[in-house]
């Protein structure tokens, strides 16, 4: 399977995703009966991210001219979840068990696609955005209309008020980065000789220590910084989640490009530099992002 979405990928623009994973009880009533139902019929993950290329490249291609998803086959991904350390000090590494103990179940941990949501947020972006007279060539208003009812009828059903999930093109920003270690649980999705993807793992109170970490230093070393802006929002973001979610960053198709990748690291280690005032280990940080991440952001432009 994972075969093939290598294949569907092939000549598609590369994107990355940043997910939030929650446990059922964090969703309305409502809706986690059929989370649980997704949960029960998930063959595996490659399944589901295969599904929803196809159902993509499905949706570009109707001869009706709507190119929104109707939610009707809203999918959803499925992580387990470790239980609850022991105590704090246990959260940089396994929890250990006394001789004989039974290991405590995994519980589950869900992240809906929310595809009819993100794709009118996506779509409102794209309108406001410098290519707006294009886009309504596009996406014509009638179309809009039409997934606007869509959206408002998800809303009520599920009383849907945070995404769960953010999309990137051509690149992973360097804000997403600032959420991981080396030392997380990382996924090697490999087929054909080829890296389908890396999906690297953290917990949302992990998530959080790091990126205020982040955001404390950079406020005072370089408050003009982009990157600063970026790390405040993505901060409010995963503050709308709850304590015992996961964040997952999953590379899609690029990790072919740039994996082993250290730039968790090399921002990291730029930020600590900027903090301590090297500028000169900040601006090597940098160099070394941008050798790796800038050839792939410049493939945007290439004909």
């Amino acid at each position: 399977m994972t075969g093939n979405i290598y294949r569907g990928q092939a000549g598609l623009p590369f994107s990355s995703s940043l997910r939030i994973y929650e446990p059922l009880e964090a969703f309305p009533e409502q809706q986690q009966e059929s989370l649980r139902a997704a949960a029960a019929g998930q063959k595996s993950r490659a399944a589901v991210e295969n599904a929803e290329l196809l159902a993509s490249l499905g949706r570009i291609t109707r001869h009706d001219g709507d190119p929104f998803p109707t939610g009707r086959t809203d999918l959803v991904r499925v992580i387990p979840a470790p239980a609850k350390q022991a105590s704090a000090g246990a959260a940089n590494g396994p929890a250990e068990s006394a001789p004989g103990a039974a290991a405590a179940p995994d519980r589950l941990l869900y992240c809906p696609s929310q595809l009819v949501l993100r794709a009118g947020l996506a779509a409102n972006a794209l309108m406001e955005g410098i290519h707006g007279p294009l886009a309504q060539l596009l996406i014509p208003e009638e179309q809009r209309d039409k997934h606007q009812d869509r959206i408002d009828e998800v809303r009520a059903h599920e009383g849907v008020s945070r995404v769960h999930t953010r999309a990137s093109t051509w690149g992973i920003p360097f804000s997403w980065f600032c959420l991981f270690k080396e030392s997380d649980p990382t996924d090697v999705v490999e087929s054909e000789g080829r890296i389908v993807t890396v999906r690297i793992r953290a917990s949302i109170a992990q998530a959080l220590e790091r990126v205020s970490y982040a955001v404390a230093h950079l406020a005072m070393a370089a408050p003009d910084l982009d990157m600063l802006e970026d790390l405040t929002q993505l901060t409010e973001w995963l503050e709308l989640f709850h304590p015992d979610s996961a964040v997952e960053l999953d590379y899609g198709a690029v990790a072919d490009k740039v994996y082993p990748d250290d730039s968790p690291l090399d921002v990291r280690l730029g930020i600590e530099c900027l903090a301590e005032g090297d500028m000169t280990g900040a601006a090597a940080a940098y160099r070394r992002l941008a050798s790796r991440w800038v050839p792939i952001r410049q493939m945007a432009r290439a004909s």
